[in-house]
């Protein structure tokens, strides 16, 4: 089992991945700037703000894997790109893998084609700051780390978050950087992303590559 540090630990991404995480007997650590009503058993929790390099340092010491699940808003608005570039500085240092939680503007309709961030019409236009600030750090951040920098950016389907919570399935569908068509299914619940994100974590196969979870 591994030691794994989940940065953004109680959002909703990140609390699935701890919940799937813990439940395969993995030692998890929690960094969130506030602790959850129903903290998951066996799992560290500590308190701490994300942009200050000091609790990003103290909460991925001794980790064998680490997982940035933070978005870029609230506290983050501004300062979402420093932060994990901060964070991949340190992981890269602590020579251990990093794994991201994106975002699904970043896939592509089809080999080749432009990425879906590159048209955002279809989005409500007070998005769309947020939406190109997660996209760079698989665009622009990521790719221009030290090649010691073992990363994986995975993004989930198109009808990912809160807003559309589903059940546990126990079933998913991995793609590339091409997005898993939703014509043949698509979307995906937190638990069942929670799924093959910790598969991936668990296989190594990826590396300095994006992939993409769906049904």
């Amino acid at each position: 089992m591994s030691r794994i540090t989940v940065i953004g630990g109680t959002g909703y991404a990140g609390s699935a991945i701890v919940a799937e995480s813990a439940g395969r007997g993995h030692q998890v650590t929690v960094l969130s700037r506030s602790l959850p009503e129903a903290p998951v058993s066996g799992v560290t929790y500590l308190q701490g703000d994300a942009s200050d390099e000091a609790s990003l340092a103290r909460a991925i010491e001794g980790a064998e894997v680490v997982v940035a699940a933070l978005a870029p808003r609230g506290s983050l608005s501004h300062t979402f790109r420093d932060v994990n570039r901060t964070l991949a500085r340190l992981v890269d240092a602590a020579g251990v893998p990093l794994y991201v939680v994106g975002g699904y503007s970043t896939l592509r309709p089809a080999p080749g084609a432009d990425r879906f961030v590159t048209d955002l019409s279809g989005y409500p236009e007070q998005f769309h700051d947020e939406i190109r600030m997660g996209a760079a750090i698989i665009l622009e951040d990521l790719p221009a780390t030290p090649e010691s920098l073992d990363w994986v950016f995975v993004s989930p389907a198109l009808r990912f978050g809160a807003f559309l919570p589903g059940e546990r399935t126990g079933s998913y569908r991995l793609g590339d950087e091409v997005a898993v068509a939703p014509e043949d299914g698509g979307a995906i619940s937190a638990p069942d992303y929670a799924l093959g994100f910790v598969d991936l974590i668990e296989k190594g196969e990826y590396h300095r590559a994006q992939v993409n979870i769906g049904h």
